[in-house]
């Protein structure tokens, strides 16, 4: 009985019925396991493609959380990351932008003006692409941007689109003012000032600067400090651009930008230890002390390489009008006098200030105690770069204003070739861009000096050319047309320029950028302040400081060699005669032009204030002779 139960269960077993749902009736198992079919999973197994996400999303949590860990703790993973981002951003920039030129001038077109649309808007592109870029990365990029801004020789839509950085710069955060002044001067702000504004009252792309009561002199001051987060990424930064530059320069080498990172890596150390800004400042004040001038140097109380606290001046932008009338200072003259500041800084000293846009000069009326011959001061800010020129460069750069002052003549033109060669290693292909870059105008002189003649021929030149500076009138728009056009619309001028920016000694690179700013700033300003006198009065200035420099080495020159020869050397002292006679000969020239012009300019401003005084009275002609209606 046994037995039998025993076989029937094992029978029972092999036949044991299951049901299938999809087909409603009964299967058997096997007789026997299938080899072909997985064994069945054990009851809490996890599937091998559960465990493989598993393990991944594991190592991928962990890798992450390491590079946290490192990326906030280990400054050299971090400087590696950030160079690739930030590197990764310009080079597309870069990048994309020499593609598309390359693809923009290889096109054929219908007419010029389609041309000059596709151009037009391939500039506006790539500076757009460079302008997210640099935005993007801040600090030291936003200074290479207001740098390209300042560049005359660049198409208009560059420097258009790269001039809103100036405004493009957000302050430090107070508490990390707070850790700065802790890290750099050893104690918080509380035991160095007595009252400190925590509102800046200026940003900068490297600084800012505060207000404050500074309780050890019991002065108020401005407190120049730099943003926190320049110091660690400065040099990455500048190894970065000029790494992104090189591979532009191998990748495409008729589109060098190389001298840009070149700049960068020797003038952004200088800008960023305000103890050498301390030291600029007192030098300029040093070369001034001699000299009848209405420039004054905020005074310098205490300077570290962060931290840089001076002397407050109040005042006001030098353009502005209402305050001039109000203090009853000429604009004229200050006008005249910002070209003698600078002219004496480049011609005589030959040592500058790179950076003087209008945010960096403020006007007050002269103090009681003032060496200015005039009833206002200058006020010069931010000092923290500027470059000298050597001897050599700086007598040949003042012979070639001279050469550009004087009327065209064909040993005049040749001066112009021979010190521009001179003073901007070109040749006589690309003087006319070189003339152009240096004086922000159309070629001067006859058809050999303008790098398109038949234009003039075919009657697409609609202005006149002038043979001097002094003959120049404001720029036509014509005349802006006619440089944007040549610039726009040929790729071999774009390379020329590029090659004329990469050629030229980096110090005449300073130099142009100064004469931009300069230059761009008195246009700017007569038009501002609405000066009665000539467009080119100026210059006027800016040549006697020229024939004075050249006067100056002339007669150096000949005492040297007369001290060797003897002094009773009669070549010698004829040649020292003859250098003087021509110097003061050229200089009177320069003083009756200028009493003249200075005349004009009174009769201006007199026919102003009648004119208001006929309309409204003498309120009236008070406003109008300050340029207010």
């Amino acid at each position: 009985m046994l037995s039998f139960r025993l076989r029937t269960s094992r029978a029972y077993l092999r036949v044991a019925p299951s049901y299938n749902s999809s087909t409603r009736r009964l299967t058997r198992w096997p007789s026997r396991p299938s080899r072909n079919l997985p064994p069945p999973p054990r009851r809490g197994a996890v599937s091998g493609g559960a465990r493989s996400f598993a393990t991944y999303s594991i190592a991928i949590g962990f890798g992450a959380g390491v590079g946290f860990v490192a990326y906030e703790n280990y400054q050299p993973f971090r400087h590696t990351v950030l160079a690739i981002v930030r590197c990764s951003r310009v080079a597309q920039a870069a990048i994309f932008g020499a593609i598309d030129y390359k693809r923009t001038f290889a096109r054929t077109y219908a007419s010029d003006e389609e041309r000059a649309q596709a151009y037009s808007q391939c500039h506006l592109r790539s500076a757009n692409r460079v302008l997210r870029a640099l935005l993007a990365n801040g600090g030291v990029f936003i200074k290479l941007g207001q740098h390209m801004a300042s560049l005359v020789v660049l198409p208009l839509e560059w420097t258009n689109t790269m001039r809103p950085l100036q405004d493009k710069c957000d302050p430090t955060p107070y508490e990390d003012v707070d850790a700065l002044f802790l890290s750099d001067m050893g104690r918080p702000l509380s035991e160095i000032f007595d009252h400190f504004n925590p509102e800046p009252i200026g940003v900068a792309s490297l600084a800012q600067v505060h207000i404050a009561h500074h309780g050890e002199s019991g002065k108020t001051v401005a407190v120049k400090l730099q943003h926190p987060h320049l110091l660690e990424f400065s040099e990455i930064d500048m190894r970065m651009v000029q790494l992104t530059l090189g591979w532009i320069k191998r990748w495409f080498p008729e589109f060098e930008f190389t001298w840009l990172g070149e700049e960068m890596r020797e003038n952004l150390p200088k800008e960023l230890d305000f103890t050498n800004e301390a030291r600029n400042a007192r030098k300029a004040v040093k070369n001034f002390e001699n000299i009848s001038t209405s420039l004054y140097i905020p005074k310098i109380i205490s300077a570290n390489k962060r931290v840089l606290i001076m002397e407050f001046i109040e005042g006001a932008r030098v353009d502005d009008l209402e305050y001039l009338a109000a203090h009853n200072i000429d604009r004229n003259k200050v006008s005249l006098e910002l070209s003698r500041i600078f002219s004496q800084m480049v011609y005589l000293d030959g040592w500058f200030h790179a950076d003087p846009h209008p945010g960096n000069l403020l006007i007050r009326p002269r103090p009681a105690i003032s060496r200015s011959p005039y009833n206002f001061e200058i006020v010069l800010l931010d000092h923290g770069l500027y470059f000298d020129l050597d001897r050599s460069l700086r007598i040949n750069y003042s012979k070639l204003w001279l050469a550009l002052i004087a009327p065209a003549s064909p040993k005049n033109n040749a001066d112009r070739r021979k010190y521009a060669q001179l003073v901007g290693n070109v040749d006589s292909d690309q003087y006319p861009i070189f003339e152009v870059a240096l004086t922000g105008r159309a070629s001067m002189g006859d058809s050999s000096s303008d790098p398109h003649p038949e234009e003039e021929e075919e009657g697409k030149s609609t202005f006149k050319r002038a043979s001097s500076m002094l003959e120049q009138l404001p720029p036509t728009e014509q005349e802006l047309e006619a440089m944007r056009d040549a610039v726009m619309m040929e790729e071999g001028l774009l390379v020329s320029v590029f090659d004329i920016l990469r050629k030229v000694p980096r110090r005449v690179l300073m130099v142009f950028k100064l004469n931009d700013l300069t230059r761009h700033f008195n246009r700017s300003l007569d038009h501002a302040l609405s000066t009665t006198h000539s467009k080119v009065r100026v210059f006027i200035v800016m040549a006697k400081y020229c024939a004075t420099a050249v006067w100056e080495d002339e007669r150096r020159t000949v005492l040297d060699d007369m001290r060797r020869s003897g002094l009773l050397s009669p070549g010698r002292l004829a040649e020292y005669v003859t250098a003087w006679w021509r110097y003061e000969g050229l200089y009177c020239r320069f003083v009756v032009l200028e009493w003249y012009m200075d005349v004009q300019a009174q009769v201006r401003k007199f026919s102003a204030w009648f004119g208001g005084l006929w309309r409204t009275g003498f309120e009236g002609a008070h406003k109008a002779a300050a340029g207010l209606t």
